[in-house]
């Protein structure tokens, strides 16, 4: 399909195309909103999302601990702070800092909280970012801290995709649309510039720039005290960048690593994370040099993790006299603590016993001060526990959440799929015990992209939406992830993407040889770069599945990346005008691979109008596209709600119910014997 018929439809504010989704919101709104349980499951979603005994995780910035929270009251949240004392409390004493719902009140627009950039060490001042209806691009206003007020004649930046730090009081790093020419392909800031407090921000001096093929640029102030220093950077793709050490006098120094390397400084010392083979290390491994020995060309590394074929870096973070490692070993959480040992290397012991099968993050430390962490654990039958603690000292509990879903009878298991290519492909199976009983519905899910990892949680919307009603939920582990390290991420990369399909595949296979489900009962779900692998199972594999379902989706492979953000994923996909890339990236395309000959399970797609990240126009196009072909497909399309698709718990609640009802409404017309359900209870 050469000539794209349904190119109009990218026209993402067009009357035309506006009107067409309406329509098709109308349709999907009509067949899945009249389903008998649709409102009571939407009501009893929201009740888990708005519920005021959730955990309202803190990050802590000097005396204070932050949140942002959001309830039935404050449906679009505000953003608070209490004290460490007030906090162990069952119900702290907040100090309302923010009200997004009063600001959007007061100026009759539809913000959407994007964040803050809080001053250090002062932590007096912060830069508040709001964006509209969910969009990543925001605007920047100075927020005073003390007097919980917007600053009138502070930094106040329009909307963009910023990149913006503060360096002291008066001055700041940022990066934004100065006009044409200052973004990158991907719509990102191609120039860090030096703005001075009092000054228009069109004068801010340029300190450093990108290439117009980058993805972005931006620089930051490390304010350790003892250790100042400013870098700037650029992203070469999602996955190369260079940084640099930007001297006093405004002088480059390049940080000599491999540019798949992340690498950062922290106190004395260059912490780097390797992507690919270095110095004899291995990919995934976690290095520590000198920082100063560095830049003089010492390469003497102090090994802090090396990974293995089950073993991988999920994570790390430091506390003022220790480093907390957080591993992976087939997907199950380790964490233990590494204390530098002078001349001795670095010492290594047990944080915290994680239960298997369970996932344990780091919530926050307080490195320039004390060796606090706070540390949640949790697991998909298990709600989240927050501990708190200081590293040689007790740790205490300081908040649990209650069950929100009945558990009675239900199992969590990991098993592995053999892939076409010999590949073992974990998956997590969280439901009833299947060898008693016997098929039923069964919603698998997947993502494989960008090494992002997916890895037990307790999920209290899984748990009322599907669980509850005796479905079985499925995580797969596909190749594309992080699960395995950056070799497994980079076993999917360009023209190896059909291996994450071929995965996830195989892990639908299994579930039917097992007898856990069958084909007419099996769901899956996936978003955005999982809604592509949702394109590729509908246009791959359709005889494994009842009905799929893709969120935010990218779908036309042969025009992501002129859409939007699109450009910035070329390192994963290829470049569709390189016709290196182009006969893969056409065989991958869903939009193109679409036929009117093929038996395909019912379709729900699922986008935003506010999605600037996404284009909407990938959801839109296949659903015309499949509309024309004859089969069944439904489009919904939230108008807010940026990549998210939901900037509050109603719409989330409406969402997930859209998406529920859809996946149960087609995977139970072969039904389960009644004695087999779980049954759902009211009283969550």
């Amino acid at each position: 399909m050469d000539d794209d018929p349904y190119l109009w439809l990218e026209d993402v504010e067009g009357e035309a195309a506006l009107d067409w989704v309406a329509e098709r919101n109308a349709e999907t709104e009509a067949a899945l909103t009249a389903d008998a349980g649709f409102a009571s499951l939407k009501g009893r979603l929201r009740e888990v999302l708005d519920a005021s005994d959730r955990i309202p995780y803190v990050v802590r910035r000097g005396a204070f601990l932050y949140n942002f929270w959001r309830d039935a009251e404050h449906v679009r949240g505000v953003w608070r702070r209490t004290t460490p004392e007030q906090y162990r409390k069952d119900v702290p004493e907040w100090e309302i800092l923010l009200d997004v719902d009063a600001l959007r009140a007061a100026e009759g627009e539809k913000w959407v909280w994007a964040g803050a950039r809080v001053r250090h060490p002062a932590y007096d001042r912060a830069l508040v970012c709001l964006s509209r209806d969910g969009g990543d691009a925001f605007v920047v206003r100075e927020f005073d801290l003390a007097t919980r007020t917007f600053v009138d004649d502070g930094f106040q930046v329009g909307e963009a995709k910023t990149r913006i730090g503060w360096i002291d009081a008066d001055t700041v790093f940022v990066g934004t649309d100065f006009g044409p020419g200052s973004l990158t392909d991907s719509g990102y800031p191609r120039t860090v510039r030096r703005w001075r407090r009092g000054t228009p921000l069109e004068e801010a001096a340029p300190v450093f720039e990108a290439e117009t093929g980058d993805v972005s640029a931006w620089a930051w102030h490390d304010s350790t005290p003892g250790f100042e220093r400013d870098f700037v950077a650029r992203s070469l793709d999602f996955f190369r960048s260079e940084t640099y050490l930007l001297t006093p006098d405004d002088t480059l120094v390049r940080i000599d690593v491999p540019d798949d390397a992340r690498a950062y400084a922290h106190r004395q010392y260059l912490i780097v994370t390797l992507k690919s083979d270095w110095l004899g290390h291995r990919a995934g491994s976690l290095l520590a040099f000198g920082f100063d020995a560095f830049l003089a060309g010492d390469r003497t590394a102090e090994v802090l993790f090396t990974p293995d074929e089950r073993t991988a870096l999920a994570g790390h973070s430091w506390t003022r006299h220790h480093l907390i490692l957080e591993t992976m070993q087939d997907v199950s959480a380790r964490i233990e603590v590494l204390t530098p040992a002078s001349g001795r290397g670095w010492e290594r012991k047990p944080l915290a016993d994680v239960p298997a099968l369970s996932a344990v993050t780091v919530v926050d430390t307080d490195p320039d001060v004390s060796d606090e962490f706070f540390l949640d654990v949790s697991g998909f039958l298990q709600p989240s526990t927050l501990y708190r603690g200081e590293i040689g000292a007790d740790t205490e509990i300081l908040k649990q959440v209650p069950a929100r879903f009945d558990t009675v009878g239900l199992t969590v298991e990991q098993s592995f799929a053999t892939s076409r290519d010999g590949t073992r492909v974990p998956y997590f199976v969280i439901g009833p015990d299947h060898t008693t009983a016997g098929p039923g519905p069964t919603l698998l899910y997947g993502y494989g992209g960008f090494e992002v990892s997916l890895t037990p949680h307790y999920g209290a919307v899984t748990g009322r939406a599907w669980l509850e009603r005796g479905g079985t939920y499925v995580i797969a582990n596909i190749r594309g992830g992080g699960e395995y390290g950056p070799d497994w991420h980079q076993a999917a990369l360009g023209a190896e993407r059909p291996r994450a399909f071929e995965d996830f595949a195989a892990v639908a296979a299994d579930l039917v040889a097992r007898g856990i489900t069958i084909p007419a009962m099996l769901g899956a779900e996936g978003g955005s770069n999982g809604g592509l692998l949702m394109g590729a199972m509908l246009t791959r594999y359709p005889h494994l599945f009842g009905a799929i379902v893709s969120e935010v989706p990218l779908l036309d492979m042969l025009r992501f990346h002129k859409l939007l953000a699109g450009a910035s994923w070329i390192a994963e996909y290829g470049d569709p005008d390189d016709e290196a890339d182009r006969s893969h990236l056409r065989a991958l395309s869903p939009y193109h691979q679409l036929a009117g000959d093929e038996v395909y399970p019912p379709v729900l797609l699922m986008t935003s109008t506010r999605d600037d990240r996404v284009h909407p126009g990938h959801a839109r196009k296949t659903a015309a596209r499949l509309r024309e072909l004859g089969h069944q497909v439904l489009l919904y399309e939230n108008t807010g709600g940026g990549h998210a698709g939901a900037t509050d718990n109603e719409q989330s609640a409406y969402n997930n119910a859209l998406v529920h009802t859809f996946l149960w409404q087609r995977l139970t017309r072969t039904p389960r014997p009644a004695s087999d359900a779980h049954p759902a209870s009211d009283d969550g």
